[in-house]
């Protein structure tokens, strides 16, 4: 198994209590369990990092074009970077807290919930599950909105080729939106992480796919221009007011900040891999090379993008292009897009069910619409064990946010919304309490200030941040007729 152990027992558990029955000893070395009981992890750094960057380059990329575009050439880089570097340190803080005590042969924390408990219990564990869970829901109706545009994209590409630029090809966004609700109710039925490995690393491809051809898009634009657009303060006082300028300028914050959020599902992959060396040194490689690689991807497609486009750089890279040569290839960047989201949102939702199997499990034990599994033989894949409850919880899911995807049809604040309200919380506050609490750094120590500092500091950011996202949504809200929306 490659993927989610920890998601997958909690799926089985109510069902396979057998398999606790195996020796735990830690100094047993079974050969086909790990020394909690669960099936033996095989995760490696290279599949933790496939992992991460399927969950880190995702639709964020495509706004960070407008995203630099409203900070500037000076601003905007110099946030990204700093963006990486919270997030790359306070991942290695965050991966510390995998075991309580003993970085080896410590208790395992399976979640990030669970590391939360373990180290700083109380009602923080509460606020943590309602922020990451929330934050999980969020993502996937982003995700929607998403793939929908880039399926619209597709076929106003191929429209506008055929009409000669004479048609306007204005089109509903629904359906699109329906087709993708449909494709994930069906994946939404894999029962858990380990099963995913596949869909990561196709989806990691993916993602490679669309942003290479948005950076080549990108840099070949600049050359038809003969220069490069922008300026050192990003979008000039007459293109937008004061006013608008400013609120944009704190929306930038929040997508860049979504671009780079992952820490919320961390714990769960960093579940899935093997020891010896230790999971949190193994952690600490697949971070570096995750970010170190997404960190140059959304620097090449966010500046070379704003670089093509100036002030006029569009809220989604690869929907603004407005429909230039090679259309093809277009198409293709816009279906690598859809194919990676559609396994990003399982990779996102998954620790949500898992969650909320397992509750189930717990309150309802004696339930066997909850608890039992019925085995159907489907020709070509062998067996497979139906959960009504996994099935029908799922599919509720994947339909609610469907639906509020079609009342909310708006990507960039969204985007930016969903990262303001997940980065503070998730990537910062409770990895630096957890890390605090864990390795028992003294109060009013220098080490102890300078973490808090950093806390602030990024909070103040994720203030401003959901501020200006809050200000677009509002101003979107406006113009949306519910169920009427067309492009």
């Amino acid at each position: 198994m490659t993927m989610g152990e920890k998601t997958s027992a909690k799926n089985q558990l109510p069902h396979q209590v057998f398999s606790v029955s195996i020796d735990t000893n830690p100094q047993s070395g079974s050969k086909w369990f790990d020394d909690d009981g669960r099936p033996k992890r095989t995760g490696t750094v290279w599949t933790a990092s496939a992992h991460i960057i399927t969950a880190v380059i995702g639709s964020g990329v495509l706004s960070l074009a407008w995203a630099i575009g409203q900070l500037g050439w000076i601003a905007g880089p110099a946030v990204m970077l700093l963006f990486s570097l919270v997030t790359y340190y306070t991942s290695i803080l965050l991966s510390a807290c995998y075991r309580s005590g003993d970085p080896v042969n410590g208790n395992r924390n399976y979640t990030y919930m669970d590391a939360v408990r373990a180290n700083l219990g109380g009602g923080k564990v509460k606020i943590c599950g309602f922020v990451q869970y929330v934050n999980l829901f969020g993502v996937a109706i982003g995700y929607t909105i998403a793939s929908s545009i880039s399926m619209m994209a597709i076929k106003r590409s191929n429209c506008f080729h055929q009409s000669g630029g004479q048609d306007p090809c204005h089109m509903n966004a629904y359906p699109y939106m329906i087709a993708f609700g449909i494709a994930e109710i069906l994946l939404s039925q894999i029962p858990g992480f380990d099963q995913l490995h596949w869909l990561s690393l196709v989806a990691a491809v993916m993602s490679f796919t669309y942003s290479s051809i948005g950076l080549g898009l990108g840099i070949g634009k600049v050359v038809e221009n003969k220069r490069v657009m922008g300026s050192l303060t990003g979008i000039s006082i007459g293109t937008v007011t004061q006013t608008q300028k400013i609120w944009r300028s704190f929306q930038a914050l929040g997508d860049i900040a979504f671009a780079y959020s992952y820490s919320m599902i961390l714990i769960e992959i960093q579940d899935t891999v093997k020891a010896p060396p230790t999971e949190a040194k193994t952690m600490k490689k697949a971070t570096l090379i995750s970010v170190a690689v997404t960190t140059l991807f959304y620097m090449f497609c966010g500046c070379f993008g704003y670089a093509a486009f100036g002030d006029l750089s569009p809220g989604n890279l690869l929907t603004g292009f407005g429909f230039y040569n090679p259309y093809w290839l277009l198409d293709i960047a816009n279906a690598a897009i859809v194919i990676h989201l559609v396994g990003a949102y399982q990779v996102y939702c998954q620790p949500l069910f898992a969650f909320v199997e397992k509750e189930a499990a717990r309150r309802f034990p004696d339930s066997d619409f909850v608890t039992k599994d019925i085995k159907i033989s489907i020709p070509g894949l062998g067996p497979y064990n139906l959960n009504l409850f996994r099935m029908i919880w799922r599919t509720l899911f994947v339909v609610t946010t469907t639906v509020i995807s079609m009342l909310l049809p708006f990507f960039n604040d969204i985007v930016g919304l969903l990262g303001a309200l997940g980065f503070w919380p998730l990537t910062v506050y409770f990895p630096v309490e957890m890390y605090i609490s864990q390795k028992k750094i003294p109060k009013w120590s220098t080490r102890w200030l300078c973490l808090q500092i950093l806390s602030v500091a990024c909070l103040i950011i994720t203030i401003a941040a959901a501020a200006g996202s809050i200000a677009g949504v509002l101003d979107d809200v406006k113009t949306i007729k519910p169920f009427q929306t067309s492009y």
